[in-house]
């Protein structure tokens, strides 16, 4: 079997059985492409998580686009955001055709089994959290930064509140640890050098 059908035939699997949207699908993501199949290291797939975050648009696809044109090019993205669309698209047009707003309020046991799949959801949300946290290092010392970040923007106070903001503090603290660090460690080698 190609590797671009097995992006689609993964991507599609994960797009059919995922409820919750992008942050749902992630854990789920990496499970299939970082343990299941290799394709990628998970310092990788967080990196290309970060970067699809960062984007416009819905993250399940970003993050599809992301792996697939890391592992075939354009062909592999198509393929993977295939995959991943397809299913939704699929299910929506069902939904819409047969299951209308009054059907699910008038039924209850369509209406119970909404409901038993919320704190699914809320599950699937938390999960890729903590991995992501952990995969990060994420510690005692920096778990401030993403607790405090979360709560400015709930708080919807002007400015802070925007996500916007972070993204582009987080991209200019990273930068300046890169430099940071790769100046200290040009000094310490010129250092080393200067010894006898």
């Amino acid at each position: 079997m190609s590797l671009y059908l097995q992006l689609f035939l993964s991507f599609f699997k994960i797009g059919a059985f995922t409820f919750g949207g992008g942050w749902a699908m992630i854990s789920i993501i990496e499970k299939e492409i970082v343990d299941r199949k290799g394709w990628i290291e998970r310092e990788e797939f967080l990196d290309l998580l970060a970067v699809a975050q960062s984007l416009p648009g819905i993250l399940a696809v970003n993050i599809s686009v992301a792996v697939g044109d890391k592992l075939r090019g354009l062909r592999g993205a198509t393929a993977a955001a295939l995959g991943t669309i397809l299913p939704s698209f699929l299910i929506i047009l069902l939904i819409a055709i047969f299951l209308t707003p009054d059907l699910i309020k008038s039924n209850p046991h369509i209406a119970a089994i909404f409901k038993g799949i919320r704190p699914a959801v809320v599950a699937l949300i938390i999960a890729p959290v903590i991995s992501s946290a952990r995969a990060a290092r994420i510690g005692w010392c920096t778990v401030w930064i993403p607790i405090v970040v979360a709560l400015l923007i709930w708080s919807r106070l002007p400015v802070v509140s925007n996500p916007i903001l972070y993204i582009i503090l987080g991209g200019v603290g990273g930068w300046w640890w890169l430099t940071r660090h790769t100046a200290t460690h040009h000094n310490e080698a010129k250092d080393k050098e200067v010894k006898p």
